[in-house]
């Protein structure tokens, strides 16, 4: 990996000389924009034009302006960038250690990691990683990349830290008016069934995620190579008013426990405290058969006779009384 920054992190009056790399990569699919008149195939291609002097303008000639509030624009230089007054332009300035939970994911954004650039930038770095590791919090920053500047959450990943850049509080939009009004209530059951959903869609497997729309594009191109016809795609589910929720939940359940090499059978609400291994409803134990005549429990906590080896009298009836030379049982509570 090639190094796409250089400068420190500042933690006090301690200073880490460190690297940033790009920790994410894309895989997305791209095309190319063509001619497609007459079969040419042709690239096509946007030149850089002067809307003034209605030019082509070569790269050289191209820079950086700003709009003022007058409506003039500004001309500005990489040097007058590279001047600015900022702390932050070669620092990673840490501003406070808060809880992880403090921090919506939403104001995350592009995630870096960090090495140390010197060896004598090794104790310190392995002194904040373990501090972070150890208390459990991450640290709040600001740094400058790639002309502007960035809060950032700097968290310890196994033996690396790792710079997540962050928005600022006001670029993240509010969701006012977004969510449903508070007349929509839902009932016990469907929450129990909903969570019964969730259990039976059973852990996730990160190394089995892939990239469908990709894979599926790179058979459209090898089709078309080949001149070949390409797959048909799958049906696209009916959309359309959910008329029964509680029986969509129920067909969920169903499917997922299916899809997972179990049978469907009937699906009924798992609630919290009833859950247990993977979603199963837990049973209770069964008590072998009483092998005396002294009455026992049944499942359902009730005493029940004994079974009469003579008259096979199930342990549900009642037991009848027996001749007066022997003593009368008890009736069944």
């Amino acid at each position: 990996m090639r190094s796409i920054w250089k400068g420190s992190i500042s933690f006090g009056l301690v200073s880490i000389p460190i690297q940033l790399y790009g920790a994410t990569e894309s895989h997305s699919v791209s095309f190319h924009q063509v001619h497609t008149a007459h079969g040419c195939g042709g690239r096509i291609r946007y030149r850089k034009f002067c809307e003034l002097e209605e030019i082509e303008v070569p790269p050289e000639e191209i820079g950086k302006g700003f709009k003022a509030d007058s409506g003039e624009t500004v001309l500005l230089t990489d040097e007058d960038l590279a001047s600015l007054p900022l702390p932050t332009a070669r620092t990673i300035e840490i501003l406070s250690f808060i809880p992880v939970e403090e921090i919506d994911p939403i104001q995350l954004d592009r995630a870096y990691y960090m090495s140390a650039e010197t060896t004598s930038a090794a104790k310190p770095y392995v002194l904040l990683r373990e501090a972070l590791s150890r208390s459990g919090k991450v640290a709040v920053a600001k740094f400058a990349l790639r002309g502007r500047e960035s809060l950032g959450l700097l968290r310890a990943l196994d033996d690396t830290l790792v710079l997540h850049s962050m928005l600022w509080p006001d670029e993240v939009r509010s969701a006012d008016g977004l969510a449903p009004s508070s007349d929509v209530t839902v009932r016990d059951a469907e929450l129990d069934m909903a969570e019964t959903l969730m259990e039976s869609l059973g852990d996730l497997d990160w190394a089995d995620l892939h990239d469908d729309y990709r894979e599926a594009v790179e058979e459209l191109v090898e089709a078309k190579q080949e001149g070949r016809e390409p797959a048909e795609a799958p049906a696209e589910p009916r959309g359309g008013r959910v008329i029964d929720l509680m029986a969509a939940l129920e067909s969920s359940v169903a499917a997922a426990r299916e899809a997972r090499g179990g049978a469907a059978g009937t699906v009924t609400p798992l609630k919290r405290e009833e859950a247990g291994e993977g979603g199963a409803k837990k049973q209770p134990a069964k008590k072998a058969p009483a092998k005396k005549s002294t009455a026992g429990k049944t499942a359902s906590g009730k005493k029940s006779a004994a079974k009469e080896p003579a008259k096979k009298t199930t342990a549900k009836k009642t037991a009848k009384k027996q001749p007066a030379k022997k003593a009368t049982r008890k009736r069944a509570s």
